[in-house]
């Protein structure tokens, strides 16, 4: 892989995970049940989506949708079923669980890429997921309770995004915007019977359209196409991200002032993955 397309699979991963880092600031704003923002997020993000393909492909772009084959289908499926895990888990176990069964993507798409691709991971990537889960775990604490079928649902969700990372890795010739848009639409036609879609006002609809374009739109679009890009465990580990920029949006917009173990935690989980941009930055590759 040339230092071009690698910088620009670090810079797109990067971007996505700010943009995933966003739902927890939205959610707050939105007095609603998960599954009623789920349909939401979904139906926007798919139009998102949709509206990203006619100005970049145009009419190739929905073509390309039709042969999408099944290894996008399965990305898709992956993708939605996670986000369906995510939902799920909440409302079992405890945020602080969810957000230390995930800070284990890394290792777990790295062991996929492993087994499926043959890929081996660098040293500076497994000594930066190991630091990054440190962080997490820092700032959530370990001592806290869940529920056994909350932890499942939530390792469940953390399989499906490493599944994810391995088959954008693996088949880079899929149909990104497409894969992602059908995903974001499957999330929505499962969670519309779990919800009330039909409840919201405008000022509700406004916001969870804000949602489904930062959150799903550009956060599964960029994703999708950064992790065609990079080795499994970089995505994984630059996604991590995710878990010290959600308390800083809700910091800035609610003036909630961060407790100082979140705040190390933070600094640990920006400084693993900074330092390891920087190396891989700098790495010369073929």
């Amino acid at each position: 892989m040339t230092d071009s397309k690698y910088r620009l699979g670090l810079a797109l991963i990067t971007a996505s995970a700010v943009a995933w880092s966003t739902a927890g600031l939205f959610t707050r704003i939105l007095a609603l049940n998960g599954w009623t923002m789920l349909v939401w997020r979904g139906v926007f993000g798919a139009l998102g989506i949709a509206a990203f393909m006619a100005v970049l492909e145009g009419r190739e772009g929905w073509a390309s949708a039709l042969r999408m084959g099944w290894p996008g289908l399965l990305f898709a499926v992956c993708s939605a079923i996670g986000m369906l895990f995510f939902i799920s888990s909440l409302t079992h176990t405890t945020v602080a669980h969810v957000a230390v069964i995930y800070a284990t993507v890394p290792f777990i798409a790295a062991a996929l890429a492993w087994l499926f691709l043959g890929e081996k991971p660098t040293a500076s990537a497994l000594v930066a997921s190991t630091a990054a889960f440190a962080g997490v775990a820092l700032m959530v604490g370990l001592s806290v309770e869940g529920t056994l079928i909350g932890d499942l649902l939530a390792f469940g969700m953390t399989l499906s995004v490493s599944a994810m990372t391995v088959i954008a890795r693996c088949f880079s010739n899929i149909s990104v915007l497409s894969a992602a848009g059908l995903s974001a639409l499957l999330s929505a036609v499962v969670s519309w019977p779990l919800g009330e879609p039909l409840a919201v006002n405008g000022h509700e609809l406004l916001v969870l359209a804000l949602f489904g374009v930062v959150n799903s739109a550009v956060g599964l679009g960029l994703f999708t196409v950064g992790a065609r890009f990079l080795p499994a465990i970089e995505t994984a580990l630059i996604g991590s991200l995710d878990a010290p920029l959600a308390p800083l949006w809700v910091w800035l917009a609610f003036d909630e002032t961060p407790s100082t173990i979140t705040l190390i935690g933070s600094l640990v989980v920006f400084t693993a993955v900074g330092v390891h941009l920087v190396v891989s930055a700098m790495r010369p590759r073929a």
